[in-house]
């Protein structure tokens, strides 16, 4: 895949605490509502896309995350081709999250 900007877990961790980024979480539903990490907006569907490009400015912080990092790494150049200039793809996903941090249900 083309150079896809990563963020590791640990810098994500110190955004969420800075609130300093918005966290997108592209994963099912079901997966979703048995945890997610605090504050994150769910995604599933080009609505939401939307929805997201009309709140926040086009060089606002965000960081995408998925199961385990791989699928958030589309969805990243996605973004990017939809205008978001400062998206990073969150390394290892929400399983290295869950492992090393609190997650909301």
């Amino acid at each position: 895949m083309h150079d896809v900007p990563e963020i590791d877990i640990h810098a994500a961790k110190a955004a969420l605490d800075a609130q300093s980024a918005t966290f997108v979480d592209i994963r099912d539903p079901q997966s979703h509502a048995t945890g997610h990490i605090p504050g994150c907006r769910h995604i599933t569907s080009q609505e939401d896309v939307d929805a997201l490009g009309e709140e926040l400015k086009s060089d606002a912080p965000v960081i995408v995350y998925c199961y385990h990092g791989n699928s958030s790494k589309g969805a990243t150049l996605f973004l990017k081709q939809k205008g978001f200039k400062n998206v990073q793809s969150m390394a290892g996903g929400f399983e290295a999250w869950r492992a090393a941090y609190p997650v909301q249900q």
